[in-house]
């Protein structure tokens, strides 16, 4: 298997195996992805083909390093765009609205945050949070907020009571407002 730096440059010299390479890489993890969010097995299928398309049309210009990360926060962005578009069809509920409720407390409005700069910004505050937490604590936050894993999956992935979790993220939300406000972005 190929590791990141040849598959980018697959891409770079416009090779197709360079889909391949990156599907036989990382096409379970951004399936996996999609379907934490979607909750559909043919629309996360949909959600890794366009990740391969948009990763095609992105590298070049972009060397992304690691190409994971990248995959992955395209695979996320695709899903969630797929997610709201079919509420809004809908207008109901879902785990998506709960998750992002949980977080309403801990970061500033959409309009307050809307400059490209402050987003920046605030992308880097987040990712010093997230390393400021112990490893297990991390881990358990992103696969919450990140994969959109329930508390009982989380609960039976790391061996502990859903109360427990359920406890782990509610104080860890609270240490990121607290954070965050330190740095300047909520009030």
């Amino acid at each position: 298997m190929l590791d990141d730096k040849q598959i980018v440059d697959l891409y770079w010299a416009r090779s197709e195996r360079a889909i391949t390479e990156t599907d036989k890489k990382y096409g379970r993890y951004c399936h996996y992805i999609a379907y934490q969010i979607l909750a559909d097995n043919e629309d996360a299928e949909e959600i890794v083909n366009d990740t391969y398309l948009k990763t095609w049309n992105t590298v070049p210009p972009n060397r992304p390093d690691p190409l994971k990360g990248y995959v992955g926060m395209i695979s996320n962005q695709l899903a969630l765009d797929r997610y709201n578009a079919k509420k809004t069809e809908k207008r109901g509920g879902g785990k998506l609205i709960l998750l992002y409720h949980e977080l309403d407390e801990c970061v500033a409005d959409e309009e307050e945050s809307a400059d490209i700069g402050e987003m920046v910004a605030l992308q880097d505050a987040l990712n010093r949070f997230l390393r400021s937490l112990p490893r297990r604590t991390r881990n358990i936050f992103v696969h919450r907020y990140w994969y959109a894993a329930s508390i009982s999956e989380i609960a039976k992935q790391y061996g502990m009571k859903e109360n427990n979790v359920a406890m782990l993220m509610f104080r860890t939300r609270q240490k990121l407002r607290d954070f965050l406000r330190k740095e300047g972005f909520v009030k």
